[in-house]
């Protein structure tokens, strides 16, 4: 890895960092932040984002740059203007609010996340218990849970698997929010069929693929260092959970941080080896401002640790992609 090249060497090497991979943005984040930067470029300033698109300040603040206007809710939004979707989903009920209010709506839900919603209206159309594993609140629990609130029941993690009532315990399902621990959600998910022997599991993993990728990355890595440094923003579920992961598979110490300002100094103290990654909502750019902090403080000999690779891409929302080939029809 080259990313110390632009920095002087330091006076003496105190130690090494083992940098994940794969790390920072992921398909459906990668989709959506492209999905804004080409609306601006086709619609033109401003285009409002309900919601932060993804939840990394960087990101925002670098679209907000360009003319996004970002806002909590529709009623925000001015009658006839253009409003994206953020990739954590909406309910079906935010749709309709837009087109109360003639907006026009780009959807840049992640597919993943869509997937889910498909689950459940499918699981509510048969009149199932839907027992949801994630953590209230977050944007991409509202969303789900709104595809079918009268069917679905919020389980946050296997302690409050004890208050879960269902009506009949012959028809009940767990699904999942895709940005959790994969750990975690498993105790969970043996918790629930512990007191429902009868429950299905989803037809596929919901736990999204980078989300699972990254964390596996840093349980490869966390037993060899003292201290691992997840660059990401504290409203990102993923990013928090592989501080949670690191720590629980051999880190001594582990810490979240938006960007390398945010890095204490007395956390090198002692230490040999960092281990460093990113949330999938983290741009790359962010990384190497932290590995550059780290060289210029002796911790100049930087290990990429591969776990697997990511090929995986999706098209943009299909309202864009129509969009953008009705204009370059027009101009041909």
């Amino acid at each position: 890895m080259t990313y110390p090249a632009s920095v002087e060497p330091a006076a003496s090497s105190r130690g090494r960092v083992l940098l994940a991979k794969p790390r920072g943005y992921c398909a459906g984040v990668d989709r959506a932040v492209q999905t804004v930067e080409h609306a601006l470029d086709h619609y033109g300033a401003p285009v409002y984002v309900r919601k932060q698109i993804v939840h990394n300040l960087h990101v925002v603040q670098a679209l907000e740059a360009r003319g996004a206007i970002f806002v909590e809710e529709n009623d925000e939004v001015p009658e006839g203007s253009t409003v994206v979707f953020s990739a954590h989903g909406v309910a079906p009920e935010v749709h309709e609010q837009a087109a109360a209010r003639r907006l026009k709506t780009i959807d840049a839900t992640c597919p993943l996340v869509t997937k889910v919603h498909h689950e459940v209206r499918r699981f509510a159309s048969d009149d199932y218990d839907i027992l949801l594993i994630g953590h209230e609140g977050h944007e991409e629990v509202v969303g789900t849970s709104g595809e079918a609130p009268e069917n679905i029941t919020l389980v946050d993690g296997p302690e409050s698997v004890s208050e879960v009532t269902v009506r009949d315990p012959e028809k009940v399902v767990w699904l999942s929010q895709t940005t959790l621990s994969v750990d975690e959600t498993m105790q969970t998910v043996d918790a629930l069929r512990a007191k429902f022997p009868l429950l299905q599991s989803p037809p596929s993993d919901d736990i999204c693929y980078a989300t699972q990728n990254r964390q596996a990355a840093v349980k490869v890595i966390a037993p060899q260092v003292q201290l691992f440094l997840v660059v990401g923003s504290g409203n990102s579920s993923n990013s928090v959970r592989m501080v949670e992961v690191a720590l629980a598979a051999g880190a001594t110490t582990a810490y979240l941080v938006e960007n390398a300002t945010f890095i204490d100094e007395a956390w090198l103290e002692g230490v040999e080896t960092v281990g460093l990654s990113s949330g999938a909502s983290v741009p790359e750019i962010l990384v190497q401002e932290v590995s550059t902090w780290l060289a210029e403080r002796g911790f100049d000999d930087l290990q990429e640790v591969s776990h697997t690779e990511e090929r995986l891409t999706f098209a943009l929302p299909q309202e864009l992609r129509r969009d953008l080939r009705a204009a370059r029809l027009a101009g041909a």
